[in-house]
């Protein structure tokens, strides 16, 4: 595997959105988001400097709401903190990666099951074209979506694991686990390293993925602006 650069990840959707994901970015000097469908991600290059900021205004709509992972505590001169929250983020390199014969790939005919399943489990920020991002892999019982994973944030050397929930009903059973280390097997085929990030309170969670061999890198904020009215 490439030597690749742990730093990226300080800023990922900054380095997601200049590099392979640049078909789905809006860009405008030290600022960048994904289109309104794909993602409610962005970012600046430096969230001390306020022309970022500013930068970022002009490409978000008046009543819109952009997360940025990474920004700072404390107020942003033109935008509203409307919610967020703390996370951690996480990387695999301990990680054992596995395909699994029980995985299927979805595709666009699968996005209203991926909804619907995303709307009842709540895993984090998916939209209709969220898919377009990476490899989306499924498992289905009795022909039902019963859980899944897929890839988001690409910086460079780096993939995101995401969107990992598993239906309530099928709970219990370990495909959490298994579709994870199937992600990450796609992930490795290309010569990149998986990472995740998890809500700060969700400790079932990040209790899972240290098990399966995360290691923690660094807690981070999840904080959702608004353009300020006034």
């Amino acid at each position: 595997m490439t030597t690749v650069d742990l730093a990226v990840l300080d800023n990922p959707v900054w380095g997601a959105l200049l590099g392979v994901q640049r078909p789905f970015a809006s860009v405008r000097g030290q600022a960048a988001r994904y289109l309104p469908e794909v993602s409610p991600f962005a970012a600046v290059e430096d969230a001390a400097d306020p022309a970022a900021w500013a930068d970022l205004a002009a490409l978000a709509g008046p009543e819109e709401t952009l997360l940025v992972p990474g920004a700072p505590e404390g107020p942003v001169p033109g935008w509203e903190l409307i919610g967020g929250g703390r996370g951690v983020q996480l990387t695999g390199e301990d990680l054992v990666a596995a395909p699994d014969p029980e995985v299927v790939r979805l595709g666009e005919a699968d996005v209203p099951e991926m909804l619907d399943l995303v709307a009842r489990t709540r895993p984090g920020p998916f939209g209709p074209r969220t898919r377009e991002l990476g490899s989306y892999l499924g498992i289905r019982r009795n022909g039902v979506l019963a859980a899944m994973a897929g890839e988001r944030v690409r910086p460079p050397g780096w993939t995101e694991i995401s969107a990992v929930c598993t239906d309530p009903a099928y709970r219990g059973q370990g495909l959490a686990n298994r579709l994870v280390r199937a992600v990450a097997a796609v992930v490795r085929e290309r010569g990149e390293r998986p990472f995740l990030h998890a809500a700060g309170n969700n400790e079932n969670a990040i209790r899972l993925y240290l098990a399966m061999g995360f290691r923690h890198r660094r807690d981070i904020n999840f904080h959702a602006y608004r353009k300020a009215t006034r």
